[in-house]
């Protein structure tokens, strides 16, 4: 909402400067968001009229003016605008004068010819960009009169950043209501205007649609001057609230909605085809507007219809077929009420919005309809003339404001405040918000859980509950007196579980490893996406882009368009990762899921790397990162002991970005966590990498699941240590060999090793020889020989008949 501060000032002139002013409405709740001069700063600019203009004897674009500037001399100025006329009001520099821009005026000779002072262009002036000719001045200024008093150009302009629930102040006078209440200034009175009729001519309405329009008020006016000229005053006052002039009677109008928030329409009355019917639109209707867009109708949209067409969309805009221009003589006024659920949303759902629709959507006062049609219609007449014909008002159904109930010792609660009866009851006053304090029939002298029952005006759709009257209360009491008091609350000492780590640490840890988290949208891109999980996303309804059209099924998906764009803005290495939540159809059930609506919602972390293992560096090899780099990375946070990677089985499904040879399932305390691997080189050909990242994608907790420590005592006797080498299959996998072992070397066997792999003479083409070093120890006496070379017997027999693996000569 913009304003000037003199139109406000009409209305209610406290005794603050314009920056006290502007702090007492932000405090309020209307926050200033900006506050600029009308003008800037200039002086000794005056009014003047040139008397006459001769041309200048050196030079073929000046001329030498002879100017009235209210002195006893004409002052000789040489100009070349190329407007300059005798009988012009001008605005003149008078020598001394300062203008925007620091220039200083003085007396100087131009190719031969004295001139004192200088005639000034609207952009010289810093009040516009025109700067064609002569800023030009209205007939009947005084004569040297100082140029700042006579356009009143020191003026602020006041913006507003209005919330939803005040819509009570989208018109200045609204404003003013409130500036009264803080200040305690007196309001200026609203003028009670009557038109009264001079013809009986009627336009007939019918409502349609009781649920579209609760209040319909019109009036006919006949003979009409359309080229009539706006008066000044009004053009101003329009323009520093940001509005044009258009013509006199969308000026009218216009000023109208900015002093009173009440939308009107003007309707050429020759233009309507029998009467007007208020209803639901049909589908399939058409509509031109005031602004030439044309727009197809459903059941959904209010409209004002005549016999023929419809002519307006309902709280919102005019239609181009009945719009007044000069040819208008006829004119039909409304003012209505429409209900605001009828109104909200509509305009937006044609790609624009107006002010009528606004301020409707968020509510008009519907008692004072009639009254200010009144006041449009004395401002049509005054300044267009004509007659006008009796007013027809139609009352179909109101809001209902009910009581709203306060308790004194709620709003001290709430508030933090010891409000007395005395502070509330002032407060409600100056809003001029009737009440009544129930419980008590005489005297301030109440209980402590007194009562007070406020009737809500119909201008204030924003008082509903008992809340909404303490936030008045402390309004006006002022929300820069509140008290800055710590809060008191009794707090535990919460015991850290040590079998868990939080989401801090986890990310914590991954940071130290040299990863930088990021926060994608869970919007993404469906080809990409698929092509990451092989998994269709659930498809959004709405997309905020044409490329984020589904939930994300991995989060890999936009690592991988964070890497992209920063490949793209030269980033060399890479290494990043992200923690949040995957969005799935299938209904499997996991203890950290959310289950909404069959949705699937695990919570996943993601990583990835690319590029060079370490930052540059003269003593580094400059080694691309590989599958271990990444697998290392994993392991120092997760822990080696529960940390395991095992080959992809043919029942679990390969995602489509993985390397088949160089990925992964990744098992934690041996319970499938995730997967690990090397992008797929048709991906990264596609993605134009010149590299591939190397990926992993696992469930949170594996990452914040850990094990708790179990202290022992070391041995007191001394290990017996072998080593033993098997010839195996080379398509078995050591860790399967090494778990065998394990599990048949009991307690006893506190250590295993693979020390050596051997591939070559003396050995089949298809096998391959495994060295292990085992450790044996005790801790309760010196294990005997006899002993350890039973578990190695027990070792060898186990794996020859499980693994077919036989020792190695």
């Amino acid at each position: 909402m913009k304003f000037s501060e003199q139109w406000l000032r009409q209305y209610v002139n406290p005794d603050w400067s314009t920056q006290e002013l502007a702090d007492a409405l932000t405090m309020a709740g209307l926050e200033v968001e900006s506050l600029e001069s009308l003008a800037p700063a200039f002086s000794q600019v005056v009014v003047a009229r040139i008397e006459r203009v001769e041309a200048h004897p050196n030079a073929d674009r000046l001329r030498v003016c002879h100017v009235d500037v209210g002195q006893a001399d004409l002052a000789q100025i040489v100009c070349g605008a190329p407007n300059a006329a005798a009988g012009i009001m001008v605005a003149c520099a008078l020598p001394g004068a300062e203008l925007p821009g620091g220039l200083q005026i003085k007396p100087v000779t131009m190719r031969g010819v004295q001139s004192a002072g200088m005639l000034c262009s609207a952009k010289e002036l810093g009040l516009s960009q025109d700067h064609q000719g002569l800023m030009l001045l209205e007939e009947g200024l005084p004569l040297g009169q100082n140029l700042r008093e006579a356009l009143r150009l020191d003026d602020q302009q006041f913006l507003l950043k209005l919330t939803p629930n005040r819509p009570d102040c989208l018109g200045v006078r609204g404003i003013a209501r409130e500036v009264a209440a803080l200040s305690g200034a007196s309001l200026a009175p609203r003028p009670v205007i009557e038109v009264q009729a001079e013809i009986a001519d009627r336009l007939p309405v019918r409502i349609e649609a009781p649920d579209l329009c609760g209040r319909f008020c019109g009036r006919v006016i006949r003979g009409v001057n359309p080229k009539a000229q706006t008066p000044k005053w009004m053009k101003d006052r329009l323009e520093r609230a940001g509005q044009r002039s258009i013509s006199a009677l969308v000026d009218i109008s216009n000023y109208v909605m900015l002093e009173l928030s009440r939308p009107t329409h003007v309707f050429d009355l020759d233009r309507i085809k029998g009467g007007l019917n208020v209803r639901w639109a049909r589908r399939g209707e058409r509509l031109k507007l005031l602004n030439g867009q044309t727009i197809e109708l459903d059941e959904q949209v209010g409209v004002i219809a005549d016999d023929q067409a419809i002519e307006s969309l309902a709280g919102i805009m005019g239609g181009d077929a009945t719009a007044v221009s000069d040819d208008t003589s006829n004119i039909y006024v409304e003012a209505a009420f429409w209900w605001p659920q009828a109104i909200a949303g509509r305009a937006r759902r044609y790609n624009f919005s107006t002010d009528a629709g606004h301020r409707f959507e968020r509510g008009v006062d519907a008692h004072t309809t009639a009254s200010e049609l009144d006041y449009l219609c004395a401002l049509i007449l005054e300044i267009c003339g004509g007659q006008a014909g009796p007013l027809d008002d139609q009352v179909i159904a109101l809001p209902e404001r009910k009581p709203v109930q306060m308790r004194l010792e709620r709003a001290r609660k709430v508030s933090g405040i010891d409000l007395s009866p005395e502070e509330i009851s002032t407060a409600f006053t100056r809003l001029g918000i009737g009440f009544r304090w129930l419980g008590c029939a005489e005297g301030i002298e109440r209980a402590q859980d007194e009562v007070i029952e406020v009737e809500p005006p119909s201008y204030r759709f924003d008082l509903h509950i008992e809340e909404d009257l303490i936030e008045e209360v402390v309004r006006l009491w002022g929300f820069d007196r509140l008290p800055q008091r710590p809060p008191k609350a009794s707090t535990l000492m919460r015991e850290a579980p040590e079998a868990s780590r939080s989401l801090l640490q986890v990310k914590t840890l991954i940071a130290a490893r040299g990863y930088q988290e990021v926060i994608n949208y869970s919007f993404v891109s469906s080809a990409l996406d698929e092509s990451v999980s092989g998994e269709k996303g659930i498809a959004l309804l709405n997309p905020i882009a044409s490329q984020l059209d589904v939930m994300r099924t991995s989060l890999v998906t936009g690592l991988i368009d964070s890497l992209r764009f920063n490949l793209n803005r030269k980033a060399e290495r890479v290494r990043i990762f992200e923690c949040g939540r995957v969005f799935h159809k299938q209904a499997d059930a996991e203890a950290d899921l959310l289950e909404v609506a069959g949705i699937r919602q695990p919570i996943k972390l993601a990583l990835l790397a690319y590029g060079a293992r370490y930052a540059e560096h003269w003593s580094d090899s400059k080694r691309l990162v590989d599958f271990f780099d990444l697998k290392g990375d994993l392991e120092s946070v997760i822990g080696t002991d529960r940390f395991q990677c095992r080959k992809w089985v043919d029942s679990e499904k390969l995602p489509p970005c993985l390397h088949p040879k160089q990925s992964a399932v990744i098992e934690v305390a041996g319970k499938h966590a995730g997967w690990i691997g090397v992008l797929h080189p048709q991906l990264q050909q596609s993605l134009e990498l010149s590299s591939a990242p190397v990926l992993a994608e696992l469930a949170i907790w594996a990452l914040t699941d850990k094990l708790m420590p179990s202290p022992a005592a070391p041995s007191k006797f001394p290990p017996v240590v072998r080593d033993l080498a098997f010839v195996v299959s080379q398509a078995l996998a050591s860790e399967e060999l090494a778990a065998g072992l394990k599990r048949l070397g009991g307690t006893r066997l506190v250590n295993l090793t693979l020390f050596d792999e051997y591939r070559g003479k003396g050995l089949k083409d298809n096998e391959k020889s495994l060295a292990f070093r085992l450790r044996f120890q005790d801790t309760e006496r010196t294990l005997e020989e006899s002993e350890v070379q039973g578990l190695l017997q027990q070792m060898i027999e186990g794996m020859q008949s499980a693994c077919d693996a036989r020792l190695r000569s």
